[in-house]
């Protein structure tokens, strides 16, 4: 039997977005957000004005990854230290994998349905954003 599978959708990555921009300009900090579908495929991105070039990729990359191994990349980052179980994660899948904190996949009740990534501050700064880009769907569960 075919399972179900739930993904977030544009009106939801639009929410999400908002969410994020708002933590972001609280921060004071022009950022980078990037939402993927359950797939890990890009739904939405936004780079506020001003946000850094450099953290584009970074933003996108931290949500494919948390998609892609449905850990945060805070969580991936610890386990990716030398001596650590998952050394040397980042050179997988052709290394599109981005350890830095601020990816987290996104979840409905108990199924996760995308994820998030946030780059432009600390890595304190940039998990912030994308907790709170995440809280704007935890808000307004899906039926």
């Amino acid at each position: 039997m075919p399972r179900a599978l739930s993904t977030l959708t544009l009106s939801d990555a639009k929410q999400m977005l908002g969410a994020g921009e708002a933590k972001a300009a609280d921060l004071g900090i022009p950022y980078n957000i990037a939402v993927v579908d359950a797939g890990g495929a890009l739904i939405a991105f936004t780079r506020q004005d001003g946000a850094l070039e450099g953290s584009i990729d970074l933003a996108i990359g931290k949500a494919k990854t948390a998609r892609m191994f449905n850990k945060t990349t805070e969580y991936l980052a610890e386990l990716a230290q030398p001596g650590a179980p998952l050394f040397g994660i980042e050179q997988s899948n052709g290394g599109h994998v981005v350890i830095f904190g601020g990816g987290l996949p996104v979840t409905v009740g108990d199924q996760i349905v995308g994820a998030v990534g946030t780059s432009a501050g600390s890595v304190e700064q940039d998990i912030a954003v994308a907790e709170a880009a995440a809280a704007a769907i935890a808000k307004n569960p899906k039926p």
